[in-house]
C-alpha cells in the first residue's frame, strides 16, 4: 500500500468577496478538500491554498452603497468566508486575499513580462458611460428593453426572455443600473492581451492530458473560432491594482484573480520558509492542480497557461472542472428556499452530512450534481448512521462493559480483515481519479460486509450463553477493527467524525498505511454517539429560513412585482381570442450551445411536435423538464433566431433569473388540448 511521496500544490477557484458562500460554492471546496485530505492521508506533501477574489466594479459599488470602503467590505466578507469554510472542515493550508502586496507584485511581474515580449497591445474602444457617476459601465450594469423582442429590464448583452445577444448600444431606453441615468457613448484607451500569440503552445498543452476529455473537446471549438484578444484593463474609478506606467487604468479583476493562487502560496512561503520557485518556477517538478467550475474553463485552460508561460512560470499539471449544483432537479431558488447559504445550512444541519452526500454523487466529469433532499435524508441515515456508525455502536458496548475496553489479543478473522485491506488499493485509485461516488460505493459495500459478519455471529445472543465470553470479545474486536478500516477510508470525507473515532478508539491520527496491522490487546475509550439521523423537520426549517418573503402583503402593489413590471395597456377580447394556447408535453430539453439563457425544447402537441427556444435555463436544468406538461402559444409565427427557428412560446411567470416558473396544467390535461 505504500508509495513514493509526492509534492503537490492544490487550489480551488477564489470566491468573490461580494457576498456569502452558498451550497453551490461548496461543491467545489468539498471536492477539493476531499482530494487534498486523501493525499495527506497517503503521506504526501500536499498544500491547499485559496483566497478571496477581492477586486472589481461590483465590490466598489456595494461598498459605496453601504457607506464603507472597499477594504472594509472585503475584510468583513473575508471573515465570514473563513468562518463558513472552517465549519465545513475545508482544510486550507493558507487562505489569503487578492488585495494583497504579494498579488500586486506578482500581477505587475506577469504584466511587465508580457508587455516587454510584445504580447500586450492597446486600442481605443467605445463604451457606455454613466454621466452622473462619471464611470464606464460593464454590460451587466446597463438595463433596458431588448432590441429584438421588446422585453423590459434586460441586461446590456443578452435578453433573458428571447435569448438574443447584442451590444449595450442596441438596448432601447437604456439606463445605468448604478444611477438610473441614460448612458452615453465615450471612447477610452484599453490594454489587450494577445492570446493568439500562444495558440500553437496552447493547442499542444490542451491536448496533452492536462484537461478532462470533454473540456479538451470544447476547447477545440474555441480554437476553430479563433482566439480573440483579451481586454485586461478597466478605467477609473475601479477597485483593483493600477496598471504600471498608467494614471487611470486598472487590471481587470480576471487578470489578477488567478495570480491570487500564486500570491496565497507566496504568503504561505513567508510563514513557513517554503521556496516559491520550487513550486512555480519554469522547471518545477511539483504537481500543480486547479479545481474550478465549468463556467470558468476559458480563463483557466487558455488565458491562465498562456499568462504563466509568457511570464517564464510553470503551467498547471491539470485543471479539473466540475458541474453546477441543482436542488431537487432545479436551479437553486430564493423563493423556494433552495438557494441555501452555507451559514443557513450550518444553523440547522451537520456539515458532514453534506460532505458525505456530495462525495456520494461526485465523479471526475463536468456533469451537474443534484442535491435531492429526500435522497439526502435517506442516504445519510442509511449509510452513515445505519451502516457505518452502527458497526461501532453494536460492538463497543460489549467491549467496554464486559472487557474493560480491552480488545482481543488476536484478530480471529484474518481473511475477512485482509479482504478489507486488499480493497484499499482500488479505493485509493478511485479517490486519486476523483471518482468519489465509486469510492463511496466500494466503502459502503464493505460496511455491509461488516454488518453481515456481526449479524451472523450475533454477539448479543452469545453474551447470554455461558462460556462464550471469549467469542464475544473476538467478534466485537473484529467488528471494531473493520470499523477502523472503514473510517480510515472515509477520513477524507468525514474529518470531524474521524477525529471523534480516533478518540474513541484511542489511536493516533489516522494514516492509510497504519491499518495494515489490526488493533489487538488494545484499550479503547467509552463510545459516544458519532452521528445522529437527519430529521425532516430540520430540512424544512432550513428551507424556510432560506426563503425571501415580501415584508407584508401591502407591499405587493407599492414595491412588489407590479410596481417594477406594471400591467400592460388594455386589449379587447378579440385580440385575446387570437391566441391559441395549447397543452404540450416537453419531450426533450437541451442546452443551446453559445447561449447562456436558452433551452431548446421539443414540444409534443399530441401528434405534432414543435421546436421552441425558451429563456428559462437560469431556472431549470434540461433533465428536470423532460416529461412535464406546460402551456404554449401554438399559433405564434415562427421566428428565426441565431440558433435556429422557434415555433412557438412556452408560458412562464416570475421576475426573471432563477425566479422563473413555467406554467403547469392540472392533472388530467393531455398534449394538444386547447386552454380555454
Amino acid at each position: 500500500m505504500s508509495q513514493e511521496s509526492r509534492t503537490i500544490l492544490v487550489t480551488s477557484a477564489l470566491p468573490y468577496a461580494n457576498g456569502p458562500i452558498h451550497i453551490g460554492h461548496l461543491v467545489e471546496y468539498i471536492q477539493t478538500d476531499i482530494w487534498v485530505r486523501f493525499q495527506k492521508l497517503r503521506g504526501h506533501d500536499c498544500i491547499y491554498v485559496c483566497a478571496d477574489d477581492a477586486h472589481g466594479t461590483p465590490i466598489m459599488l456595494r461598498a459605496n452603497q453601504e457607506g464603507i470602503s472597499p477594504e472594509q467590505l472585503i475584510e468583513a466578507v473575508g471573515l465570514e468566508h473563513r468562518a463558513d469554510f472552517a465549519e465545513f472542515n475545508i482544510g486550507f493550508d493558507n487562505y489569503h486575499s487578492t488585495h494583497s502586496e504579494e498579488n500586486r507584485e506578482l500581477a505587475e511581474q506577469v504584466y511587465r513580462a508580457h508587455f516587454k515580449a510584445g504580447h500586450i497591445t492597446t486600442r481605443t474602444i467605445t463604451q457606455a458611460f454613466d454621466p452622473e457617476k462619471q464611470m464606464f459601465l460593464p454590460d451587466r450594469f446597463i438595463r433596458g428593453e431588448c432590441p429584438r423582442c421588446g422585453a423590459p429590464d434586460q441586461y446590456g448583452d443578452n435578453c433573458e426572455a428571447c435569448g438574443a445577444t447584442y451590444s449595450p448600444t442596441e438596448l432601447k431606453n437604456a439606463v445605468s443600473a448604478v444611477s438610473g441615468a441614460t448612458p452615453v457613448e465615450k471612447e477610452s484607451l484599453h490594454y489587450f492581451f494577445k492570446l493568439a500569440d500562444f495558440e500553437p503552445e496552447l493547442r499542444t498543452w490542451t491536448a496533452a492530458g492536462h484537461l478532462q476529455t470533454e473540456v479538451s473537446n470544447k476547447l477545440s471549438e474555441w480554437f476553430a473560432d479563433g482566439l480573440r484578444e483579451w481586454d485586461i484593463s478597466r478605467d477609473t474609478p475601479y477597485f483593483g491594482f493600477r496598471i504600471p506606467d498608467t494614471e487611470d487604468k486598472y487590471f481587470y479583476v480576471w487578470l489578477d484573480a488567478p495570480i491570487g493562487y500564486m500570491a496565497s502560496f507566496k504568503n504561505l512561503c513567508g510563514k513557513t520558509g517554503r521556496d516559491f520557485d520550487t513550486y512555480w518556477g519554469k522547471d518545477s517538478a511539483t504537481e500543480l492542480y486547479h479545481f474550478i467550475g465549468k463556467d470558468i474553463i476559458y480563463f483557466h485552460a487558455l488565458f491562465w497557461p498562456a499568462m504563466l508561460s509568457g511570464a517564464g512560470l510553470r503551467t498547471p499539471t491539470a485543471v479539473f472542472a466540475h458541474g453546477f449544483l441543482t436542488v431537487d432537479g432545479q436551479k437553486m431558488s430564493k423563493s423556494r428556499g433552495t438557494f441555501i447559504k452555507a451559514r443557513t445550512y450550518l444553523d440547522h444541519l451537520n456539515p458532514e452530512y453534506l460532505r458525505y452526500y456530495f462525495a456520494a454523487k461526485l465523479g471526475s466529469g463536468v456533469d451537474d450534481l443534484d442535491l435531492n433532499l429526500d435522497d439526502f435524508i435517506a442516504r445519510v441515515n442509511s449509510d452513515l448512521v445505519g451502516k457505518v456508525v452502527n458497526i461501532a455502536s453494536r460492538c463497543a458496548g460489549f467491549i467496554n462493559k464486559r472487557f474493560g475496553g480491552q480488545l482481543a489479543d488476536n484478530c480471529t478473522e484474518t481473511a475477512l480483515y485482509n479482504e478489507f485491506i486488499d480493497a484499499g488499493d482500488a479505493i485509493a485509485e478511485l479517490f486519486e481519479q476523483r471518482e468519489f461516488s465509486q469510492a463511496v460505493r466500494r466503502i459502503m459495500a464493505l460496511a455491509d460486509r461488516a454488518n453481515q459478519y456481526i449479524d451472523a455471529n450475533k454477539p448479543w445472543v452469545l453474551a447470554k450463553q455461558e462460556g462464550q465470553e471469549q467469542t464475544v470479545q473476538d467478534v466485537c474486536s473484529v467488528g471494531l477493527n473493520l470499523f477502523r478500516v472503514l473510517m480510515t477510508y472515509l477520513q477524507p470525507i468525514l474529518p470531524a467524525m474521524t477525529a471523534q473515532v480516533e478518540t474513541f478508539l484511542n489511536i493516533p491520527t489516522m494514516r492509510w498505511d497504519a491499518i495494515e496491522t489490526p488493533l489487538t490487546g488494545h484499550t479503547i475509550n467509552a463510545f459516544t454517539p458519532l452521528m445522529t439521523r437527519v430529521e425532516q423537520e430540520k430540512i424544512d426549517a432550513m428551507l424556510e429560513d432560506s426563503k425571501e418573503h415580501l415584508a407584508n402583503a401591502a407591499e405587493t402593489i407599492t414595491s412588489g412585482p407590479l410596481a417594477d413590471d406594471p400591467i400592460a395597456e388594455t386589449i379587447n377580447f378579440d385580440d385575446f381570442a387570437k391566441l391559441d394556447l395549447r397543452i404540450a408535453r416537453i419531450a426533450k430539453a437541451a442546452s443551446v450551445e453559445g447561449a447562456d439563457k436558452l433551452l431548446q425544447l421539443t414540444l409534443d402537441l399530441g401528434g405534432e411536435t414543435r421546436n421552441v427556444f425558451a429563456g428559462i435555463k437560469s431556472a431549470y436544468s434540461p433533465e428536470s423538464l423532460e416529461g412535464q406538461l406546460t402551456v404554449m402559444v401554438a399559433n405564434l409565427a415562427p421566428r428565426k433566431m441565431r440558433f435556429g427557428v422557434s415555433e412557438g412560446m412556452v408560458l412562464a411567470a416570475g421576475p426573471g433569473g432563477d425566479e422563473l416558473f413555467i406554467l403547469h396544467p392540472d392533472a388530467g390535461a393531455q398534449p394538444g388540448m386547447r386552454v380555454k
